[in-house]
């Protein structure tokens, strides 16, 4: 598939768990850094994690050491662990592909992660 499709968001307690996916094609997978953002009502997107082809990974301060970006080639997914989530965690998640090579950018539809007592 050539867009990108994120799942796995829904509602969770306090200090759960939950794993996002992003199916892309293989074409857009194989050459792009891909990354997850986050965008908050009334705030900017803002990027949470980031990872690139050789497996080198960013991830903003707020969730260093509690989430987790990976790569499976075999299946063209990113995902993203999160672990001892947080209200302030809430937010519309999307998936994002940006050319190593190109200066393309696509974007997955979102998926709503909401963290609630």
């Amino acid at each position: 598939q050539v867009q990108l499709v994120e799942s796995g968001g829904g509602l969770v307690q306090p200090g759960g768990s939950l794993r996002l996916s992003c199916a892309a094609s293989r074409s857009i997978f194989s050459n792009s850094a891909m990354g997850w953002y986050r965008q908050a009502p009334g705030k900017q997107r803002e990027l949470v994690a980031r990872i690139i082809s050789g497996g080198s990974t960013n991830y903003a301060t707020s969730v260093k050491g509690r989430f987790t970006i990976s790569r499976d080639n075999a299946k063209n997914t990113v995902y993203l662990q999160m672990n001892s989530l947080k209200p302030e965690d809430t937010a519309v998640y999307y998936c994002n592909a940006q050319g190593l090579y190109y200066s393309s950018t696509y974007w997955g539809q979102g998926t709503q992660v909401t963290v609630s007592s």
